[in-house]
């Protein structure tokens, strides 16, 4: 995983996990509401989702290449091929002048297109790397390999990255923070469910197949159950994702000294200094009790262990930019058997991922030049202030919360930033060194140039211009450390958001974009920061205890809401995010009746009230069609619930629904008037 995506993850509250003709073309067959994607022979009080979307579904099977397909695929999809003109054209440009950036994206678009070349190379480019782990001989050389790894953002066993600090949102401080874990979530390592154990018995034979590829170890099935002895252990010693959600679990400053008090076995001064950090500074140590295991396994575990261990995160991080052997099996495993795809992705899409790891913000500089338009952004900001004030109202009429935690609230709202469409400031990435000949040290070049820029940071106030998603991406987040909304332009487009469509619409689709990332401010994990961006608490005791018991509600509801035969969701992994749609929904439509009183709707369009087409574009934001697979592994791991409860479940909390579409006691999604949950 990127440094960048954990501090993404870790740090922000997301929404979601061609030509400019075709474009204007594309926009004047745009139908915001198109009833031929309904299912009506279902009851809109037993399955709305099913209701709003049952025709899309069935006219939209899932690619082969994916392990599901929906509204953020299909915006992703079209961006794609936006991006590929792009890239295409830059690659054609021979004569722009190194370290520009149509240069850089060009050479590196062709290093990874050549396949010819990346396939004769086989494991080579990656073998220094591998010869550096060989050659260790003493725990000081184990210690000296994995800071060098980390240096080159390849992170056994935990991870090195920058942030503000947590109760001090004004300086940027040194973040250590658990991993090593080939299959991401400990539960995998841990439980004994069918699912976790087919998944460890394929992850073995994944990492054997690799080796006997590789040529690494003559023994590759005695070197894969030692990996995942290790990994076992070091999953063992691990927070759970649910244990890390609240952010004092999270948050333990100490000192170097300190650290090193904590893991003596671990030489941090010379790990700083190698991985290119002399001065870390203060030091934010996620999670104590791992980094103490961590220091016992280095004199437990033998040093040959240890070794193969660092060899496979090398082998397995770089596995997909290799040849086609390597490709493949990292794809049978991450692709098919951990999330059901059929088909791995065409090359360019791959390649095009990579660049959007690597240097996502100078493609997107390129990609608003020609695809975005101003009016978008014009309209956003008036949504934005629109739900904000809406939002407002809302505080001031909360029947459970003190009038003194209103205040600090609605203060909190006030402060709260908003970016709209791409940064006013771009990253200057003219230092890096990019060839059209070398794939892999071309990411590597990448990857340690982002290492150096993420230390950079360390010891100074953040940088409140910068962006956490690049432009083109097709999501949206709140981060609680800056206190703020960012919405890429690739989101501010059908369904989300048309400058043709009906107000109920925009508001349904991007209007419940934006008050979803509004209300992470106030969710269970972002009410714990206040206005300037700092962990603390700034409510009364009696009002979180009002707030957890609507929670606790909340967390029931999502519990027993059965996805896949005994697959429920998991109500508390999922509490932020459930709220935040609960709320986003609600306060957009309080936002909706003050823009119908500057431009009043139509009474119908298409058979269908301004309300019905609100809620009914709320719907089709969610569609999607999952594999059972994919499905499976977003319960135990994603934070966000499955598309179907984020309209059914928030939708049978909503009195405006049961107006909206007649909703019945005998219906199933009716909840009694008292048993709604209303939080915000």
């Amino acid at each position: 995983m990127k440094i960048r995506t954990i501090a993404a993850t870790l740090f922000i509250m997301a929404i979601f996990f061609g030509c400019t003709n075709q474009k204007s073309s594309q926009m004047s067959q745009f139908k915001a509401i198109d009833p031929s994607n309904m299912d009506t022979t279902v009851k809109p009080g037993d399955n709305f989702f099913l209701y709003a979307n049952g025709n899309w579904m069935k006219k939209n099977p899932i690619p082969d290449e994916y392990s599901r397909w929906g509204s953020f695929n299909v915006l992703e999809d079209e961006n794609n091929n936006r991006l590929k003109t792009i890239l295409e054209a830059a690659e054609k440009n021979t004569n722009a002048p190194k370290g520009s950036i149509e240069q850089q994206l060009g050479s590196l678009y062709a290093s990874g297109m050549d396949s010819i070349k990346i396939n004769q190379l086989g494991i080579q480019p990656i073998q220094p790397l591998l010869d550096k782990i060989n050659s260790i001989k003493t725990l000081a050389d184990l210690q000296d390999a994995i800071a060098y790894l980390h240096s080159y953002e390849i992170f056994p066993v935990f991870y090195l990255f920058s942030s503000p600090d947590e109760k001090n949102s004004n300086m940027v401080i040194t973040q250590l923070y658990q991993g090593g874990l080939g299959m991401g979530n400990r539960d995998y390592y841990t439980l004994n469910d069918a699912q976790s154990q087919n998944l460890r018995t394929k992850y073995v034979e994944y990492i054997s197949k690799m080796y006997e590829i590789s040529k690494e170890n003559p023994n590759p099935a005695t070197v894969s159950k030692a990996i995942m002895d290790m990994e076992t252990k070091i999953a063992n010693n691990s927070m759970t994702l649910l244990e890390q959600r609240n952010p004092q679990n999270v948050y333990h400053k100490m000192s170097l000294a300190d650290l090193q008090k904590l893991t003596p076995n671990f030489d941090w001064t010379k790990y700083f200094a190698t991985v290119g950090l002399p001065n870390p500074g203060d030091i934010n140590v996620a999670q104590p009790e791992f980094f103490k295991a961590f220091n016992k396994m280095l004199k437990d575990q033998p040093l040959d262990t240890w070794k193969e261990y660092l060899k496979w995160n090398v082998i397995n991080s770089l596995s997909p930019y290799l040849s086609d052997e390597y490709v493949n099996q990292h794809f049978e495993f991450y692709g098919k058997t951990f999330s059901g795809s059929k088909k791995l992705l065409p090359r360019w899409k791959r390649v095009l991922g990579l660049i959007n790891g690597e240097m996502g913000e100078a493609l997107g500089q390129l990609y608003v030049k020609q695809y975005f338009p101003p009016e978008a952004k014009q309209k956003m900001i008036v949504l934005v202030s629109n739900l904000k004030a809406a939002f407002h109202d809302r505080i001031q009429k909360l029947d459970w919360m003190s009038d003194s935690t209103k205040q600090k609230a609605i203060e909190k709202l006030a402060a709260m930033n908003v970016k709209v469409g791409y940064p006013d400031k771009w990253r200057d990435f003219s230092k890096l060194e990019i060839t059209r000949d070398n794939y892999i040290q071309n990411i590597l070049n990448a990857n340690k140039f982002d290492m150096e820029y993420t230390l950079s940071k360390i010891g100074k106030a953040p940088d409140r211009t910068e962006w956490g998603m690049t432009p083109q991406t097709v999501n949206a987040y709140y981060s609680p450390n800056m206190n703020e909304i960012v919405f890429p332009a690739g989101i501010l487009q059908p369904p989300f958001f048309s400058k043709d469509a009906d107000d109920a619409v925009n508001y349904g689709g991007i209007g419940g974009v934006i008050g979803h990332e509004m209300t992470h401010g106030f969710d269970d994990q972002g009410r714990q920061y206040d206005k300037n961006g700092n962990l603390s608490e700034w409510w009364t005791k009696e009002d979180a205890e009002k707030f957890t018991a609507k929670t606790k509600a909340l967390i029931d509801e999502y519990n027993n809401y059965v996805e896949l035969d005994t697959f429920h969701i998991n109500g508390a992994l999922t509490l932020g995010e459930n709220i935040a749609d609960l709320g986003g929904i609600t306060i957009s439509y309080d936002a909706l009746q003050r823009a119908w009183k500057q431009n009043p709707p139509k009474d119908k369009i298409d058979g269908f009230t301004p309300t019905q087409r609100y809620l009914l574009s709320w719907a089709q934001v969610w569609r999607q069609n999952i594999r059972d697979e994919e499905l499976k592994k977003r319960l135990k791991d994603d934070v966000h619930s499955p598309g179907d409860a984020r309209v059914n479940v928030v939708l049978s909390n909503l009195d405006i629904f049961y107006d909206a579409f007649n909703v019945k006691p005998e219906n199933k999604l009716y909840r009694a008037p008292e048993n709604r949950v209303k939080i915000w």
